[in-house]
């Protein structure tokens, strides 16, 4: 059965403070509008199709956060910090242990969302294979606490679990979204303010606005999202109006969009090199020295980006304002080798479409240096699955190093180590596991800081891993549309006060 609903004025009132400079909230433009109830329909073409099947767990949960459609216990806030979503607060009871409280609301299929159901799904989230990166290096248990409330334990002291709950790949679903096989279907069984109705395989997918969406009423009545892997196609459906946003826009094609419909923003996100630690020909460190030597991270920052990015610091960069600082330099690094020709595979994906030219340029580069490079370039979908099972010598990435929690601490996990889910490095060191297991169990805010700068150094030091740049992020906007949600960490778009 369904909650019995609030006056709308007066569950507006209670809310607003609740919102207030969270990237999951409404927007500049949030609230009801006279026309909501016939609103228009927005159009949105992304970048990356479904690599999933729109599984919450892996690489598309952020299409479905930045849609509208699912929702964890905690959002982000504009500072980074963990807000309130689903859980309308929460507090530590003891080292392993957090209690959340739950707001009233209801999932898209009708059921309520109780402490059985969100303790469930964050259970169906631990045990799936291969973990969400969030979970990386974690073991959570959550059990049903009381009429409202949801016990998580942790079998180690974690300091930052509101800030992972927050992770787009732990989103809460209806009982109904789980099979008997752990997979999990987001279609009509999320919480957020849009449905999703309709996936046409990696094309389109249909939304309808949720009209008992917890946080009020969405101002569109619904999202026609466009799959569009090709960034001058996805500026050209802007340009010509097939489409009211687009994200990602390219370097190239950002000047061809009038001024007024371009928004850059900062982001965290930052393009690395990652040389295979494990197998091949960057298994010597020597020869991943001689590769990280022969990069030159200003002509990419300048040429390929056209000013639009900063030359790679580390694996932070200037969007994380604390880490500058706090930088540390890597030590113990290992002498240039000789490539003397030594063959090699780089691959990267063209749905974030600078990648492919920064390939181009660093096959000048590694070639220059003395190795003989192969260059592969494929949709980002028919490229993961290699790239994790280690296949190439090198791959070029962009990863937003805030997205999967908004912890500094857990990209080294996933990212970075023996055990991490998301490790295309395949960088299995002793040294590095330690100072990130250091900088994990680190309660105080500073001190984690530190201890997330020092491993970053030991991670730098086995050049497994080179930054190149520091990405900021274009997106094309309708001159016609508002309330379009941009933030550094990538993980919201279409929310309650988007509108055309």
């Amino acid at each position: 059965m369904r909650f019995p609903r609030r006056p709308r004025l007066l569950a507006a009132l209670l809310l607003t403070p609740l919102l207030t400079g969270c990237f999951a909230s409404s927007g500049d433009d949030g609230g009801e509008s006279t026309d909501a109830k016939d609103g228009s329909r927005l159009r949105v073409a992304l970048a990356f199709p479904p690599a999933e099947n729109l599984s919450p767990y892996g690489a598309d949960a952020t299409i479905l956060s930045r849609l509208g459609v699912t929702e964890g216990l905690t959002a982000l806030d504009a500072n980074g910090a963990a807000a309130p979503a689903l859980a309308a607060s929460w507090r530590r009871a003891d080292d392993r242990t957090w209690l959340f409280t739950l707001r009233e609301a209801v999932f898209q299929d009708g059921a309520e969302v109780t402490p059985a159901a969100v303790a469930a799904a964050l259970t169906h989230a631990t045990e799936a294979k291969p973990a969400p990166a969030a979970l990386s290096g974690v073991t959570v248990t959550a059990k049903a606490e009381g009429s409202t409330g949801v016990r998580v334990t942790t079998s180690a002291p974690d300091p930052v679990l509101p800030l992972r709950l927050s992770s787009p790949s732990l989103a809460i679903l209806s009982p109904k979204a789980y099979d008997k096989k752990g997979a999990a279907d987001p279609v009509g069984t999320a919480t957020g303010p849009f449905e999703l109705t309709e996936v046409n395989g990696s094309t389109t997918a249909g939304l309808d606005r949720f009209d008992d969406y917890w946080g009020g009423r969405a101002q569109a009545s619904g999202v026609d999202a466009r799959f569009i892997a090709d960034g001058t196609a996805r500026a050209n459906a802007l340009r010509t109006g097939q489409v009211d946003v687009a994200e990602a826009i390219p370097v190239a094609q950002a000047a061809t969009l009038d001024a007024d419909t371009r928004r850059e923003t900062a982001t965290t996100r930052t393009t690395s090199l990652l040389l295979n630690a494990e197998s091949g020909v960057f298994k010597d460190a020597s020869l991943r020295a001689a590769a990280r030597a022969a990069v030159d991270t200003s002509a990419l920052a300048k040429g390929v980006y056209e000013g639009h990015a900063d030359a790679g610091a580390g694996i932070y960069g200037p969007a994380v304002t604390w880490a500058e600082g706090k930088r540390v330099q890597p030590a113990g690094r290992a002498g240039a080798g000789k490539p003397a020709g030594a063959s090699i595979t780089l691959a990267t994906y063209d749905n974030r479409p600078e990648l492919p030219e920064v390939a181009q340029v660093l096959k000048q580069q590694l070639e220059k240096a003395g190795f003989k490079v192969t260059l592969e370039v494929r949709e980002y979908s028919r490229l993961e699955s290699d790239a994790l099972a280690g296949k190439f010598d090198a791959f070029v990435l962009a990863r937003n190093t805030l997205v999967d929690t908004g912890d500094a601490v857990a990209v080294l996990a996933s990212d970075h180590t023996c055990g991490g889910g998301y490790n295309i490095a395949q960088l299995c060191d002793k040294t590095v596991d330690r100072a990130v297991a250091q900088a994990g169990s680190t309660a105080d805010a500073a001190e984690r800081q530190d201890a997330a700068m020092a491993a970053e150094a030991a991670i730098l030091g086995t050049d497994a891993v080179v930054p190149l740049v520091h990405q900021r992020v274009i997106t094309g906007v309708g001159t016609e549309v508002s309330g379009v949600l941009l933030d550094p960490y990538e993980r919201t778009l279409v929310g309650t006060g988007t509108r055309r």
